[in-house]
């Protein structure tokens, strides 16, 4: 048929004002015959323009109509839809929204009268309506259509805002709940003598058991079998099996799919032992398993277990029977870590692409507020019976009126987790497919904004809504567990609810903190009153006292914090740091619930928080500079003492930098994951302290020097490192090991220089020793000609005398780490030149001189490891740990130096490479004693940032253990594991050791 010009553009106008997208599209269906006596009808052109997707509704409405078997059919379909608003309403919104339920209707052409009208009853069906709805279906593809013709009603009161998304999902769940039971009875149907031998009771978990099931979602379950009693031929075992049977025959009724599709999986993986465990369990069994072997995220789980389908005496005594343990479930060591640990790593199995359009499981979804308010309902809920609904929503309503969580934190996210929930059903119920992504194609967006009633601009409303709302819950996330906490020992306004001090301290001992007194206390001071100070404090506590939360030792945390803040609360620059420089706030409250060590060093110079806030801040600096600054420090000094004062502020504040950078890197934060090369990180903090080091000791050089002598010194005089000190391999309790060499000017006698000399050490040696409240700086000469009893410095070509006559074969093992550091830099190269033939011997070791290498070695492990000690667990001397590696490598230096360039080198990790790469030791070989010797290093420097004094055994306290396990990566509440892997790393060391250094 010819359709006038004139007509045509005025449709097309009229389709474009009322939403549809492809008008050109639109007009030919609407002229189609089908639609022949109600095209021109303004009030469908009306109702399709009011749905979520108009041109999708008339094309689903087209089907529906092709699809009646007669014209009969057809004329009261039109009649209707033209006559009763509430049907058009319902039909077209559903058309509009969901392209599966529109084929579901093409399917089943007589399904639309089921939306024609509803009885007051169908305003809120509960369980029984929906079973009348699917009492017809006898086999299950009868019951997959009976549930989808259910479905579509549901659907319809939802598009129409006849239900909001609460009631919405609670009827899904009630539907789901008919549905398993028709099935259940299905199969007992079909096995009657199953059926005769056992009671079967049917546990809804997670989303069907709270009563907020989403449109396309697994419906978790847990199966509870038991004997009937008096059945001939029944047993335990024999009942289980049954039951097993039959609860198999219902999973496979529900989840099978066909044309008509899968009603949805029903999924029996939170059962004990989870798909490895079997499907059916006694009563007993349940219990037996939960007492002893279940995890804290299954008694969480267990929140939301409610009996839906079988025998509902047995599924009640279940429910009855593990209440209580859900409700003790808060006073597990390690309950809220663990629980937060659980939800970190969802989020980090989340794809790359998919994390920002993740409505669920991403940051700010679902998931985070479902989260949050079953934590508090856990460690609440011992005591407050009014905390223990299965419903989101319903349980966030409770906490809110306890007092538990603020009121207008509650609201916001009430309406958030709202927003998200609609907009997770609006994605599932288009193609009644399981997702939980938000769509990027803009036809779908654009669909989704309108249903939710976005009509102006839907897509970009949408988008904007949707990231206020993600926003709104990370936010609230972060702080709904500590909020309350200040609110417990804050003045509140009138009216207010807030947390009463015994359920602020039960929320605290759940959170690990062993003194909730003190930590009240420290909230109060921090956090009371009126002033611009307090306030950031209220708004940054929450958030710090989650990371506290999360460390070995959260009471250190907060009361390292107040001190901080108490030194540096006037500074106007420290909280707005804090409070605008996310990354300052998290670096900060890592390192002062690290251990000792940090904190200690950040109480002598508070202002150090400055370089927290910056990721330069946390890079060690290179020896020049650093130098440079001691020597300019030392120069505006007056006097030896002030100058070593000087010089012991920069080194301060340059230890916390580096204690901070490798505390950081070693957690790892929210935004960044733990750094993984833990040798890397060794390097790092060895060269850091080491560059320390040595520029400290040039410093008060220099202002010995100053002080005796002026410019010049009677005779030229260099430090020589030594040991770990040599090789830039210091830890943070490490002593400085050194020689002192000097060489008379021209014209200046031997003795006066010799005067000159030995002043000086004594004088740098008295200076370092001073009393101070800064981390000691020991010099160590001991590696010396003659040992103790040795001069303290001698000349160079006394040093050529000595190694020339009297050397033995361990002093040119130690000279094999001597690097020049401070003083006089020709003298110092002179110094290298005259020991390089002894520590890198011509032709190698004479067999007799590896025997007495050998010797020593053993010698020092019977002779010097303290009493008492673990030999599987010190790190220095004991099996595998970093005497064993050394003493290797060295021997490969001493051997084959003189002929493998890369061997020349002071540190240990190098050589071992070099020695690698020239084949003197197997890449496997080598590769175990690398690891031995970095995490032998790493538990030295662990023991000194956590006991703030230096160790080379695991510490005995549990809280110092624990934070030396969090250091080395390990969760609360596995330092069993830490020492079996270091045991296990050095008992694989030690068999190198056998091998390659005493054979």
């Amino acid at each position: 048929m010819s359709v006038p010009q004139g007509r045509r553009s005025s449709t097309f106008t009229r389709l474009l004002r009322h939403g549809f997208t492809d008008p050109s599209g639109a007009e030919r269906l609407l002229d189609a015959e089908a639609l022949s006596a109600v095209r021109s009808d303004p009030l469908l052109l009306d109702a399709l323009g009011a749905t979520a997707d108009p041109d999708l509704a008339l094309l689903g409405l087209v089907r529906l109509v092709e699809a009646q078997p007669d014209a009969t059919a057809r004329r009261e379909l039109l009649d209707t839809l033209i006559t009763a608003k509430p049907l058009r309403d319902r039909l077209l919104g559903v058309l509009g929204a969901s392209e599966a339920l529109a084929d579901h209707l093409a399917r089943h052409s007589g399904d639309w009268r089921a939306l024609v009208t509803y009885e007051p009853s169908d305003l809120h069906p509960g369980v029984e309506e929906f079973e009348r709805g699917l009492a017809d279906a006898t086999d299950p593809e009868s019951l997959r259509v009976s549930y989808r013709r259910c479905l579509l009603s549901l659907a319809a009161r939802d598009v129409c805002g006849t239900t909001d998304i609460v009631e919405t999902a609670a009827e899904l769940a009630d539907l789901a709940t008919a549905t398993l039971r028709a099935a259940l009875a299905m199969a007992r149907a079909a096995a009657p003598a199953d059926a005769a031998l056992c009671r079967l009771a049917v546990i809804a978990m997670g989303k069907c058991g709270g009563h907020e099931l989403n449109y396309v979602s697994d419906v978790d379950v847990i199966f509870v079998g038991e004997a009937v009693e008096g059945a001939a031929g029944a047993d335990e075992g024999k009942a289980v099996q049954a039951a097993t049977r039959l609860a198999s025959h219902m999973m496979r009724i529900c989840s099978d799919t066909n044309i008509e599709g899968t009603i949805w999986p029903v999924d029996a993986n939170l059962r004990p032992e989870g798909r490895n465990g079997p499907l059916v369990r006694t009563l007993s069994s349940h219990l037996a398993y939960y007492q002893r072997w279940a995890k804290t995220w299954e008694f969480q789980a267990l929140l939301k277990a409610r009996p839906v389908a079988g025998d509902p005496e047995l599924g009640q005594a279940y429910v009855d029977a593990v209440s209580p343990m859900v409700w003790e479930v808060a006073e597990r060591e390690n309950f809220v870590s663990d629980a937060q640990k659980m939800r970190k790593r969802v989020v980090a199995n989340i794809p790359v692409g998919e994390v920002e359009r993740e409505l669920k499981l991403g940051p700010g979804g679902l998931r985070d507020v479902e989260f949050a308010v079953q934590l508090l309902q856990l460690v609440h809920g011992r005591s407050d019976a009014s905390l223990r609904s299965g419903t989101t929503l319903d349980a966030l309503a409770a906490l809110a009126d306890g007092g538990y969580v603020g009121r207008v934190d509650a609201v916001q996210l009430d309406d958030a987790y709202r927003f998200l929930r609609t907009l997770e059903h609006r994605i599932q119920l288009y193609k009644l497919r399981r997702t939980h992504l938000l769509p990027e194609d803009e036809g779908d967006l654009r669909r989704i904004g309108r249903s939710m009633g976005m009509r102006t601009e839907p897509i970009t409303d949408l988008n904007r809504a949707w990231k206020r709302h993600t926003s709104v819950v990370r936010r609230l996330h972060e702080k709904l567990f500590y909020r309350p906490l200040l609110d417990a020992v804050a003045q509140l306004a009138p009216g207010e609810i807030r947390l009463s001090t015994e359920a602020a301290r039960e929320r605290l001992v759940a959170l690990g903190y062993a003194d909730p007194g003190s930590a009240l206390r420290h909230l109060e001071a921090l956090s009371s009153g009126v002033s611009r100070k307090a306030a950031i404090q209220r708004t940054l506590l929450p958030v710090l006292l989650g990371w506290f939360a999360d460390s070995a030792d959260p009471d250190a945390g907060l009361l390292n914090f107040r001190k901080v803040s108490d030194a540096l609360g006037k500074t106007p620059w420290y909280l707005r740091l804090l409070r605008d420089e996310g990354a300052a706030a998290e670096n900060l409250a890592r390192v002062l619930s690290a251990g000792r060590l940090a904190p200690d060093l950040l109480m002598r110079a508070p202002e150090a928080v400055a370089l927290l806030g910056d990721a330069q801040g946390l890079q060690p600096r290179p020896h020049a500079p650093l130098e440079q600054e001691v020597l300019a420090a030392v120069n505006r000094a007056d006097g030896g003492e002030q100058a070593v004062v000087a010089a012991r502020g920069v080194r301060r504040r340059e230890l916390f930098r580096t204690c901070a950078a490798d505390i950081i890197a070693s957690y790892g934060t929210e935004d960044t994951p733990a750094v993984a090369d833990q040798g890397a990180l060794v390097d790092q903090v060895g060269g850091a302290v080491s560059d320390l080091t040595a520029a400290t000791l040039a410093g008060t050089l220099r202002a010995v020097v100053r002080d005796g002598w002026g410019d010049t010194l009677p005779t030229r005089f260099a430090v020589i490192a030594m040991g770990r000190f040599g090789g830039h391999e210091l830890g943070y309790g490490s002593d400085a090991d050194v020689l002192f060499v000097h060489e008379p000017r021209e014209g200046v006698p031997d003795q006066e220089a010799a005067q000159a000399a030995n002043k000086v050490v004594s004088e740098m040696r008295r200076l370092l020793a001073l009393p101070s409240a800064d981390p000691p700086l020991l010099i160590d000469a001991d590696l010396r000609p003659e040992g103790k009893s040795g001069p303290l410095v001698r000349t160079l070509k006394s040093y050529e005398a000595y190694y020339r006559r009297w050397s033995l074969v361990w002093e040119s093992q130690a000279l094999l780490r001597a690097q020049h550091v401070a003083g006089d830099e020709e003298l110092g190269r002179s110094f290298i030149e005259l020991i390089d033939p002894l520590r890198y011997p011509a032709e190698g070791l004479g067999d007799d001189a590896v025997r007495e290498i050998r010797r020593l070695k053993a010698r020092m492990e019977s002779e010097r490891l303290p009493r008492g000690a673990d030999p599987t667990l010190h790190t220095k001397l004991g099996r595998g740990g970093l005497s064993d590696v050394e003493w290797t490598v060295q021997l490969l230096q001493l051997q084959h130096g003189w002929v493998e360039p890369g061997l020349r080198t002071t540190r240990t990790r190098e050589a071992l490479a070099a020695a690698c790469a020239a084949e003197l030791i197997p890449a496997e070989d080598a590769a175990i004693l690398d690891e031995a010797w970095v995490l032998a290093t790493r538990v030295r420097n662990a023991v000194m940032l956590v006991r703030g004094r230096a160790g080379d055994t695991f510490p005995s306290d549990g809280r110092e253990l624990g934070a030396v396990g969090r250091y080395l990566g390990y969760d609360p509440g596995h330092v069993g594991d830490m020492l079996d892997d270091y045991r296990r790393t050095t008992r694989r060391a030690r068999a190198v050791v056998e091998e390659r250094f005493y054979q």
